[in-house]
């Protein structure tokens, strides 16, 4: 009997190992899925998107398996902060108080908050919008400028927040809102790949940088996934994924 609670022992034991072994090789990636062109589900419910490419590049060069967690962004910081995800790689604006809580890597691309409205609106400037609804994702950074940008969110009539920006630029379309304050790298996009009748005003309300969020316990990773995009810069990978996406290389690393 006490062999066979041995062997037992040690094949649960063996099994363990294997499972940890497996899930130490998993590089699990915190995103929105509907965030476009970063990271969203395309017509057969693929996600796909520019940083999963770049994260795909990164955990084949590292020898990890790449998964992408689609999370609640509003609770962003605690799902990476609890271990259920390694990092935030979705087009994440790097700002002072992200960088104090998270260990990010070095800015990948440079954005801007800026306010999308329909073309046929009349709506010009930021000014234009005094009275206006104006749609906003929650817990987004363009949440956090249209806070920080307090005389122009005072002149607004109302601030409606949305789960993610696809949503948003629907209602913005049915003219439910009359604004939608987002990145300008997906607002581009979304307009240029939806060819919607949409414009984005040339005034910003803040500039702004992405980088990749790691836990502050995880620094060891974090330097491991800069070092590899730095690699894919001077090889050109980089610049070959950031030019399918979007038709020139505008990334930062090594620049």
């Amino acid at each position: 009997m006490k062999k066979i609670i041995a062997v037992l022992c040690g094949l649960m034991a063996c099994l363990s190992m294997a499972s940890a072994a497996k899930k130490g090789n998993k590089f699990v990636l915190g995103l929105d899925d509907s965030f476009p062109p970063m990271g969203y589900r395309d017509a057969d419910n693929n996600i796909v998107g520019y940083d999963i490419d770049l994260a795909k590049e990164v955990t084949k060069r590292l020898g990890l398996e790449l998964v992408c967690q689609p999370i609640d962004w509003s609770a962003k910081e605690m799902e990476l902060n609890t271990g259920k995800i390694d990092c935030i790689w979705n087009g994440l604006t790097m700002t002072e108080e992200r960088t104090r809580k998270m260990a990010f890597t070095s800015a990948y691309l440079e954005n801007a908050q800026v306010v999308v409205v329909r073309a046929d609106s009349g709506i010009k400037t930021l000014a234009d919008l005094k009275g206006k609804k104006v749609g906003v994702q929650a817990g987004s950074s363009a949440q956090d400028a249209l806070d920080e940008a307090k005389d122009f969110k005072a002149s607004l009539k109302e601030v409606v927040e949305f789960q993610e920006n696809v949503t948003a630029l629907n209602d913005l379309e049915i003219k439910s809102i009359d604004g939608v304050v987002m990145d300008l790298i997906v607002a581009n996009y979304s307009i240029q790949q939806g060819k919607k009748n949409f414009v984005v005003l040339s005034e910003t309300l803040a500039p702004e940088k992405y980088g990749i969020a790691f836990s502050k316990k995880n620094k060891k990773l974090r330097d491991n996934v800069q070092k590899t995009l730095e690699d894919m810069a001077k090889d050109g990978t980089l610049a070959e994924i950031t030019k399918k996406w979007f038709g020139s290389d505008i990334s930062k690393i090594g620049k």
